[in-house]
């Protein structure tokens, strides 16, 4: 435990001091103090800084509430036994052991605008090319659709636990007094399974504000411009690996960290609240 907490503490307490310094070009070169602004920096930063924090936002936004629903569509289709149920259960999981950066360089290749399969399936309907990962309005969303094949089996595993472990008498009861499968589902099934869908939202929703290898793996190298999707984790890597400005850096980073642990302690607050 000593050893975990310093592995945590280390690197989080060297991060604070960098964002309170005004180190750049190397990490050798001797940094001055210069209290907190980098931070008012960064807050006054309406270029960059706010407009990174939106599509953080959107991104984990989108993802999220895609996953949810096709997640809790699929754990209700596989909650029943059925034949080949297993198979099925293989086949959805597949997106879920590959790492994120051969998905990125899977996606990347099938929306590339000259070469990728998914132009040539519009061209064949008829219709005209897209930029799919270069374009400003559908680098996001195309991003946020890998990001739902690849996550989505993780919610279900989760809902899916959730739902095994439900007694069968309240819908059971439901059924006899005449409730249909969407009124089951909508006052019975989903009440008792709150908790579940919490837990399920918090671990994904840190894991989705955090994404940096699928976004970094289809743009990277060729893939064009970051703008299109840059998130605050792009924003700091960025600051930090090529202008090298890591008290800037450091700063949005601690910001970043600070608005997760806050909206986690929201989620924890209000599900403490309900309880009580």
């Amino acid at each position: 435990m000593i050893f975990v907490a310093l592995l945590i503490a280390v690197p989080i307490v060297w991060t604070i001091y960098l964002s309170l310094t005004d180190s750049e070009g190397s990490v050798r070169a001797k940094a001055e103090f210069i209290g907190f602004e980098n931070y008012l920096e960064v807050l006054g930063d309406t270029e960059r800084f706010w407009p990174a924090v939106w599509r953080t936002f959107y991104f984990t936004g989108g993802a999220l509430a895609a996953e949810l629903v096709l997640g809790m569509a699929i754990a209700l289709l596989l909650w029943r036994p059925f034949k080949g149920e297993k198979w099925v259960r293989v086949a959805i999981l597949l997106p879920l052991v590959a790492t994120p950066v051969a998905v990125g360089m899977m996606w990347r290749l099938i929306f590339d605008p000259n070469i990728g399969f998914a132009n040539q399936v519009l061209n064949w309907l008829g219709l005209p090319s897209q930029p799919w990962l270069s374009g400003e309005h559908t680098a996001l969303p195309t991003l946020i659709f890998v990001d739902v094949w690849q996550w989505t089996p993780m919610i279900v595993l989760i809902l899916l636990a959730g739902l095994t472990s439900l007694s069968d008498e309240p819908d059971e009861a439901a059924r006899i007094d005449g409730a249909n499968s969407w009124q089951r589902f909508w006052f019975v099934t989903l009440p008792l399974l709150r908790a579940t869908v919490i837990v399920a939202i918090v671990l994904r929703g840190i894991d989705a504000l955090k994404t940096f290898d699928i976004l970094y793996a289809t743009k990277g190298k060729g893939g064009g411009s970051f703008h299109e999707v840059e998130t605050l984790n792009v924003y700091a890597y960025g600051l930090s690996f090529d202008y090298n400005d890591y008290g800037i850096a450091s700063t949005v980073l601690i910001l970043f960290f600070l608005l997760i642990i806050a909206l986690m302690w929201i989620v924890t607050f209000r599900r403490k609240g309900d309880r009580s």
